[in-house]
């Protein structure tokens, strides 16, 4: 099996995991919010890569960890991303139509419903992270590693992450932000969590600290830069039909990206260099490193 075959078949494996995760996250039985429930299912179990909750499977197996003791994180920074997307694509964000080749939220019901369906998955997220509410069993995570795995998450998604982002983004709209400011902006509100998706799976297998979490650290970080400038590559180069969104809506909306600050050559040559640091950062693991060197290989080489 070549390393391309045995990448795919292990992300199937994990997107598979995330789905029955995400499915018994979701169920509900409660009528009076019968349409919301349905809304927060629609937004979140249309398709996707599942690349974040990867991450957490992808770190914590090199860290030693087993696949069960990383299912909370990794349904609770899928919720998490899904929640931003949903509140990104509203009209007074980016006004989005199509997301995952379909409606977005706000199309299919409506904008109120959509603000809701944001917070009740981020709200969701931290109550599957904080545990069943028991004292944990053998093979659970103990109280201390999820307060560190939800504090790492809270901080990826707040003024310096996600959210810090996204309000830079919306401020440079139209305007002139440079090229020093793009990276912080993309550092923010996309790899903030790519970083975090990492460091959920590493604390969950008890690496908190030390070489190898500083190496992911690194890693996540770089990862999440080649991740976005790859995306806004996408964004002018892609096909609508395998993005599942539209291309162009970048530049149709003057927002700055790598591309119209760079070239769209020298914004490929980026995400490589990326790429490369993410892949130099993880030596301290050794050849436990080879599926997250894969992974940042599939970052840069997907079409979607």
């Amino acid at each position: 099996m070549s390393d391309a075959h045995g990448l795919d078949a292990r992300l199937a494996q994990w997107r598979a995991r995330c789905e029955r995760m995400l499915e018994r996250c979701l169920a509900s039985d409660d009528e009076p919010t019968r349409r919301l429930s349905e809304a927060m299912r629609y937004s979140t179990l249309g398709g996707g890569k599942r690349l974040r909750p990867i991450l957490v499977y992808c770190a914590g197996e090199a860290c030693g960890a087993a696949p069960e003791v990383l299912d909370d994180a990794a349904a609770a920074v899928e919720l998490i991303h899904v929640y931003s997307l949903v509140h990104d694509d509203l009209p007074a964000m980016d006004n989005d139509d199509l997301r995952r080749g379909r409606p977005t939220c706000h199309r299919a019901y409506d904008e109120g419903t959509a603000v809701l369906v944001g917070d009740a998955l981020q709200a969701l997220a931290f109550e599957v992270l904080a545990g069943p509410g028991r004292d944990p069993g053998p093979g659970d995570l103990g109280a201390a590693q999820r307060l560190q795995q939800l504090r790492v998450l809270a901080c990826s998604i707040g003024t310096l992450g996600m959210a810090g982002g996204q309000a830079i983004d919306l401020a440079a709209a139209g305007g002139q932000i440079g090229a020093a400011g793009l990276e912080i902006m993309h550092r923010r509100k996309t790899g903030a969590l790519i970083q975090a998706s990492v460091l959920l799976g590493a604390i969950g297998a008890g690496v908190d600290s030390g070489a190898q979490y500083t190496a992911l650290e690194r890693y996540g970080t770089e990862l999440g830069l080649a991740f976005q400038i790859h995306d806004d590559v996408l964004d002018v180069a892609g096909d609508t039909t395998l993005l599942g969104k539209q291309t162009g809506a970048d530049a149709a909306r003057g927002k700055p990206t790598y591309p119209s600050l760079h070239g769209l050559a020298e914004a490929s040559r980026l995400a490589i260099a990326h790429r490369d640091a993410a892949i130099a950062a993880l030596a301290p693991l050794g050849d436990r490193a080879q599926l997250l060197t894969q992974l940042a290989h599939y970052v840069v080489n997907r079409s979607h």
